[in-house]
Order: C-alpha cells, then sequence, then structure tokens
C-alpha cells in the first residue's frame, strides 16, 4: 500500500511539473506575441514571467503547497488576461487586405437560379511580391453556371504545410477563387508560432485568378498545384454561397486566426461538411500539404490517376513562370494541356 502511494505520489508530481512546464512555455509566448509593444517591452514581460517562476522553485522547496496555490493564481491571471483579448475590424491592415468580400444572393431576371453579386473582389496587379496596383471590384456570378470547382496548393517551405485556395469557373469565362488568409496588419509579418496566440484575424478574399494566383506561381515562385474536383453543379454552387455567408459573418463579427483549428484548410473543410456532412475528419485536413492523397482517398478530384502522376498533372507553377502574364490569359496558361 505505501508502495502504491509512492508511486501515485510520484507520478502527480511529474504531471503537475509537466503541465507546469508546458504551461509556462505557453505564458512566455502569449506574453512575447500579444504584449502592446516593441521588442524591449514584450522581453521585459517574458524576462519578469520567468523571474517569477524561477522565484516560484526557489521558494517551493520549503514551501511546496504555497507554492503551487501561487503558480495557479497567476496562471488565472494570465487566463483573465488572455480573455480580454479579442478580434477586431478597424485595424490598420496590409493593403492586400485591406478589404473583405461580401456578397448579396438573388434571382435572375428569369426567375431561375441564385445570382450573387460579390463586393470587394481583389484585382490586383503584383509587381513584386510585396506591391501591385491595387483594385477592388464588384462582380456578379450565376450559380446556374459554374463549369468547375478546382482546389488549389500552395507550398512555400516545408511539405507538410500548402496554403488551400478553392476556385470556381463560370459558362461566362469568369473564374473567382476564395481564400482563407491571416488579416495582417501593415507592420507585421506572417509567423506560425504567431499564429497560435490571437496574432493575426481571419480573413475572407475572394480574388481574380490573375491576382492571387499569379502572386503565388510568379511573384512568390511557391510550388503551386492546380485539382480539378468531381463537384456536381449543384454542390458547387452550395460551397460557394457557403464561402458567401461565411464571409459576410466574418466582415461583421471578427474572428482570430489559428495556426492549428482555424486557418485556411480547416476553414474549407468546416465549409465542405455543410454541404457534404459525411466527409470525414483527417490528419491530413491539418497537414494540409498531404491533401492530394486526401483526395485520392476520397475519390474527390476528377483525374483518376496514382498520386505521384496526379501531382505531376496538377503542378501549375512552371507553366506560369514559361509564359509570364497577369491578364485573362493567366487562367489558361495555367491549365494548358491538364484537361483529363
Amino acid at each position: 500500500m505505501r508502495l502504491f502511494t509512492t508511486l501515485a505520489t510520484g507520478l502527480l508530481s511529474a504531471l503537475f511539473l509537466l503541465v507546469a512546464l508546458l504551461a509556462t512555455v505557453w505564458t512566455a509566448l502569449a506574453l512575447w506575441y500579444r504584449i502592446p509593444g516593441d521588442g524591449l517591452l514584450r522581453g521585459l514581460a517574458v524576462f519578469l514571467w520567468v523571474v517569477f517562476i524561477l522565484g516560484l522553485i526557489v521558494f517551493g522547496r520549503r514551501y511546496p503547497l504555497a507554492a503551487a496555490s501561487v503558480f495557479l493564481v497567476g496562471l488565472l491571471a494570465v487566463g483573465i488576461w488572455w480573455q480580454t483579448i479579442r478580434p477586431r475590424l478597424d485595424r490598420d491592415w496590409a493593403p492586400d487586405v485591406a478589404r473583405t468580400v461580401t456578397g448579396t444572393i438573388g434571382n435572375d431576371n428569369a426567375g431561375g437560379g441564385d445570382v450573387v453579386t460579390l463586393r470587394n473582389v481583389r484585382n490586383f496587379r503584383w509587381t513584386s511580391d510585396r506591391d501591385a496596383e491595387p483594385l477592388w471590384e464588384t462582380r456578379r456570378y450565376d450559380l446556374d453556371t459554374i463549369t468547375g470547382t478546382d482546389l488549389v496548393l500552395s507550398y512555400w517551405g516545408m511539405d507538410a504545410i500548402a496554403h488551400t485556395l478553392v476556385s470556381f469557373s463560370f459558362a461566362d469565362g469568369q473564374r473567382v477563387t476564395f481564400s482563407v488568409e491571416i488579416r495582417r496588419e501593415k507592420t507585421e509579418e506572417f509567423s506560425s508560432i504567431a499564429g497560435f496566440f490571437k496574432s493575426y484575424e481571419l480573413a475572407f478574399i475572394a480574388a481574380d485568378e490573375s491576382d492571387i494566383l499569379y502572386l503565388r506561381t510568379n511573384m512568390r515562385r511557391e510550388d503551386t498545384y492546380l485539382y480539378p474536383l468531381a463537384l456536381p453543379r449543384q454542390a458547387a454552387a452550395a460551397l460557394f454561397l457557403t464561402y458567401v455567408h461565411a464571409a459576410n459573418a466574418r466582415a461583421e463579427t471578427p474572428q482570430f486566426y489559428d495556426t492549428l483549428t482555424s486557418n485556411c484548410t480547416t476553414v474549407i473543410f468546416d465549409l465542405a461538411r455543410l454541404v457534404t456532412p459525411g466527409i470525414p475528419m483527417d490528419w491530413r485536413i491539418l497537414l494540409s500539404g498531404y491533401l492530394p492523397s486526401y483526395l485520392l482517398d476520397q475519390d474527390a478530384t476528377l483525374w483518376k490517376l496514382p498520386e505521384k502522376e496526379l501531382r505531376a498533372k496538377a503542378a501549375i507553377s512552371a507553366k506560369a513562370l514559361a509564359q509570364p502574364t497577369n491578364g485573362p490569359q493567366y487562367s489558361t496558361i495555367i491549365r494548358a494541356e491538364t484537361a483529363p
């Protein structure tokens, strides 16, 4: 019995120390990324937190229960502070996310299907990976004329992570791409670690392919792939509408981006589940770079090919770079010789 009590006490102590260590590291990062001010002020906040923890360790050698109690009170104070950090709509945004898309839904003149009017469709002309001639447009799309839906994956570093976009094509030649992105302020740079700590709001962007895909293939030189989806027109229209409703909601009620739980891929998955509730959750939703194999498992692509051949056929960056244009021909160029 004494042995069992000793082991149980040891395990509980080890568990408490592990949780305390994780909480200490998380709090230090939260202070670094969310305390207002320059690096010196944020560094001072982290330093004071570390001094506080070291002081508790020394104090805890003689008074362990008291030290643990003070630590928990400190975490409670951090938790209260954390809950006061709210997303906003009125920051000094970077130009490419200065506006977010919103839409209204009506009927065509013949009383037929849904016609969606999108406001703030981005159609920038990029001159570098940071500079562009800004242009925001209002466009109308007849959902009865959707001819295709494409999933776009753009890789900028590691194989496991890709930015995810969805592009819709229409019979009149129009195309529009939806992207869920971080809404950076003018002075901010993206950091995947900062994305865990309420550093960025979530932005719904709708853009012309010659803007949002050209930026990735030609300006940023990202490794980009376009996968035509086996999505019936009715389901594609429903997905389009879920984007519009979600974008309208975020334009009124802001939400924080989260690197793990609320990012470009998880939001798309949530929207897709509204259209097809039976879509299974999978680890490749979180590690979006591996989505091609997930698409194959779900029989979701028009091209019925082994994964290696599918990726090769879907690659568009080399085509875009071979005939560099960010005009109306861009969409044709990236799809050249890619028909099934």
